[in-house]
């Protein structure tokens, strides 16, 4: 195991963090775009776009908050003492997964 996981887990918790502002900003503005046009989404060339933006820039939007919410968990189990075990099964997960993903609370075969 990284002889550090902290420092993995709150650097994505910091990578995270900085693309749901990134995301959560550009939401904003395509909401201000479409807000600032007298446009039909239904009807307008643009209005699919503009729509067609706004899911994508959601879906970035939850799997960053997921994101969070995982790496946080990972920090209370790694103040809790119980970091790097299945939170299934209980047995270690294997190094090379925890350096691949550090905030996994399951080993392979749980996963």
């Amino acid at each position: 195991m990284d002889p550090d996981p902290r420092t993995a887990l709150e650097t994505e918790r910091a990578r995270a963090t900085k693309l749901l502002g990134d995301v959560e900003r550009s939401m904003q503005d395509v909401s201000d775009a479409r807000d600032g046009a007298n446009t039909d989404d239904e009807h307008d060339p643009e209005g699919a776009t503009l729509a067609w933006e706004r899911g994508s820039l959601g879906a970035v939007r939850d799997d960053a908050r997921r994101r969070i919410e995982q790496v946080d968990a990972a920090l209370r189990r790694l103040d809790a003492g119980t970091y790097g075990r299945c939170a299934v099964g209980g047995e270690p997960i294997p190094e090379a997964r925890l350096a691949a993903v550090p905030w996994a609370a399951t080993c392979v075969a749980h996963a």
